[in-house]
C-alpha cells in the first residue's frame, strides 16, 4: 500500500491506494481560512497526523505528495495559489515520517493516474488539463510524460490568452487561468448574482442546472458560464494547434460540472476530431497519480 496526498489550493486530500491504483480509504480537510495564515505548519500537521494514522492501520511503503506550483529536489520552490516559496517540505516531513516520500506538481500527478488508469490510457499522445483554483496540465508523447528540464515546464495556466488582462500573481496579465480556472467561474456567479463566498460549488452547479429561460437571473447565469466556456475554448484551441493531441482529459473540480459544461465546451470547439473527455479518476486522480511519483 502507499499514500497519495493531493495538496490543493483550498484542501488538502490524503488516501490509501492500492497496486491496482485502487483507494482503498481517504479523508479530505478543507483549509480555512486561520489556517492559511500559517500554511505550512497545518500541511505539516494534517499531513503528519493522517499519515502516522494510517500507518498504524496499513502496511505502508512510501508516501507521494502531489503540490501546486514548482517543486524540485524535494522543494516547494513556488505555489503561487499557497503564497509559498522555497518550502523545504520533505526533509520537513522526513523528520517525523519515517518513510520514503517523494513530490511533484499536482496536475502532473493527476495527469498520471488519468494516463495510466483514466481516460488517457488508451493514447499515446495526450494533453490533460486540471481546472481548479488554477489551471495545471501535462503533456504525454509516446506514452510518455514530458518534462520542462529544471524548471516544471507546461505551466499552460500561464499562457496569456488576453493581452493586458486581468493581473496574475506568476507577475503576467491575461493568463488562461484567471479566465478559466473554475474559481474563475464559481467568483464570477457569486458577483454577478450578489452571492457571498460562503455559497458552495453545489449551491452554483444546482444554479447552472436549474436555469431557464423563464427565470429571473436566466441571463446573467447563461452569459457567465457562455463567457466562461469561450475562454476555456480560447486556451484548449490554442494547446491543440501547439501538441495536437490524440485526446484531452480535463479534471480538477470541473468533472464536478461535467454534465453542464463539457457539452457547451465541445459544442464551441471548432475542431471536431479530437475527443474532450472529463477525467475518469475524477477528483481522485491527484492521489492517485501521488503514488506513482
Amino acid at each position: 500500500m502507499k499514500i497519495g496526498i493531493d495538496i490543493g489550493g483550498s484542501h488538502i486530500a490524503i488516501g490509501i491506494v492500492d497496486e491496482t491504483g485502487r483507494i482503498i480509504e481517504k479523508i479530505e480537510k478543507r483549509l480555512t481560512s486561520i489556517e492559511k495564515q500559517n500554511i505550512k505548519k497545518s500541511i505539516e500537521e494534517i499531513i503528519t497526523t493522517n499519515v502516522h494514522q494510517y500507518m498504524e492501520r496499513y502496511d505502508i511503503e512510501s508516501v507521494g505528495i502531489g503540490a501546486p506550483g514548482w517543486t524540485e529536489n524535494g522543494v516547494m520552490i513556488k505555489s503561487g495559489k499557497l503564497e509559498i516559496n522555497n518550502y523545504p517540505i520533505i526533509e520537513t516531513l522526513q523528520e517525523k515520517i519515517n518513510l520514503p516520500i517523494k513530490i511533484k506538481n499536482d496536475a502532473k500527478c493527476a495527469a498520471m493516474a488519468e494516463n495510466k488508469y483514466g481516460c488517457l490510457r488508451d493514447y499515446s499522445r495526450s494533453l490533460f488539463l486540471t481546472l481548479g483554483t488554477g489551471i495545471g496540465g501535462a503533456v504525454f508523447y509516446d506514452n510518455k510524460l514530458l518534462n520542462g528540464g529544471k524548471k516544471p515546464g507546461y505551466e499552460i495556466g500561464h499562457m496569456v490568452i488576453q493581452k493586458d488582462g486581468i493581473p496574475c500573481n506568476c507577475g503576467r496579465k491575461g493568463c488562461f487561468e484567471k479566465y478559466a480556472s473554475m474559481k474563475t467561474l464559481k467568483n464570477n456567479l457569486r458577483n454577478m448574482l450578489g452571492l457571498d463566498e460562503t455559497s458552495r460549488g453545489e449551491q452554483l452547479l444546482d444554479i447552472i442546472r436549474k436555469n431557464k429561460p423563464e427565470n429571473e437571473n436566466y441571463e446573467i447565469v447563461e452569459n457567465t458560464v457562455q463567457n466562461y466556456i469561450t475562454n476555456l475554448s480560447i486556451g484548449i484551441e490554442n494547446l491543440i494547434n501547439i501538441f495536437e493531441p490524440e485526446i484531452i482529459g480535463i479534471g480538477g473540480s470541473f468533472v464536478y460540472f461535467e454534465d453542464v459544461l463539457l457539452p457547451k465546451l465541445k459544442e464551441k470547439i471548432v475542431r471536431k476530431d479530437i475527443p474532450i473527455e472529463a477525467a475518469i479518476l475524477g477528483n481522485d486522480a491527484g492521489i492517485i497519480g501521488a503514488t506513482l511519483i
